[in-house]
């Protein structure tokens, strides 16, 4: 595929496509990064340098790339935080340029805002912004838990509380949900679900809880399900192949010891994802 992804980039270690892209070149896929940020570190340090890119400069990026006459050749579109409405605005308007070019295009968004333990983590208005806005004009989104439960409006305490959550978000517009870091009370003491729900149904996957919560592997989650979606055309399939690489690399991450996933340590099982974690139907 040919994906064009607007995110942040850091120079040292892996969030946005700093996180994205490398994993989908490693499975074969050409990808144009656009970048809104361009910091020297993810701001989890609570320190970084770096620009933060004005929404013309980034539509300006996109622009050159129209000029080329190449937008009708994407297949995909990947965003992931957006810190600012303009911004948002910037990444719905390259979604409707390259739609028109190519029908069949697809637009995956991470709907970044917030987790559990942490509230909410963006500006003020960016949650509805995305819930009103951004979230109904995707075709693929990756809320986790915490930013599903907001854009549905109602709690997920159970399997059958989160598929409803899930059919309300749906319901907007997206037609597929992947639903990231899921620990209701029908989960397995120790375990951890990631679900994904389309027109087909839906299916979850169940792994053990590592004590690990680095930044930026909800980014490479989203790069990954997107990738394997469009390839296979089977949520399932692409729901085992994105929780198995995900998984290998929270546990290289978390045997090297450090702050950033380590995705290059874990590069095979990114090209080729063990069969791990079996999908079992929901409904």
């Amino acid at each position: 595929m040919k994906i064009l992804s607007i995110q942040s980039s850091v120079a040292y270690g892996h969030v946005g496509n700093s996180a994205a892209v490398f994993p989908l070149q490693r499975l074969g896929h050409e990808v144009w990064p656009v970048l809104t940020v361009h910091f020297s570190n993810h701001t989890g340090y609570g320190a970084w340098r770096g620009p933060l890119l004005a929404p013309a400069d980034v539509a300006e990026v996109i622009a050159g790339i129209a000029d080329r006459g190449v937008l009708g050749d994407a297949d995909a579109i990947l965003s992931g935080y957006q810190g600012d409405p303009a911004m948002g605005a910037v990444i719905l308007d390259a979604v409707a340029l390259v739609k028109t070019a190519n029908p069949d295009a697809v637009y995956c968004c991470d709907p970044v805002m917030g987790d559990v333990g942490r509230g909410m983590f963006v500006r003020p208005g960016i949650p509805e912004y995305l819930r009103d806005v951004v979230v109904p004009r995707a075709d693929i989104v990756t809320p986790n838990q915490f930013e599903l439960e907001f854009l549905a409006g109602r709690p997920t305490n159970s399997v059958d509380e989160l598929l409803a959550a899930v059919d309300v978000v749906r319901a907007t517009g997206p037609r597929h949900v992947l639903v990231t870091s899921v620990l209701h009370g029908d989960v397995p003491a120790g375990s951890l679900e990631v679900v994904a729900v389309s027109d087909e149904g839906a299916w979850a996957v169940t792994t053990p809880l590592l004590p690990i919560s680095p930044n930026g592997g909800g980014d490479v989650t989203a790069a990954l399900y997107l990738a394997h979606l469009r390839t296979t055309g089977s949520p399932a399939t692409a729901l085992e192949r994105t929780t198995a690489s995900i998984f290998a690399v929270l546990e290289a991450t978390l045997a090297a010891g450090t702050r950033e996933i380590q995705l290059i340590a874990a590069q095979q099982a990114i090209a080729d994802p063990p069969a791990r974690f079996p999908a079992r139907r929901l409904r």
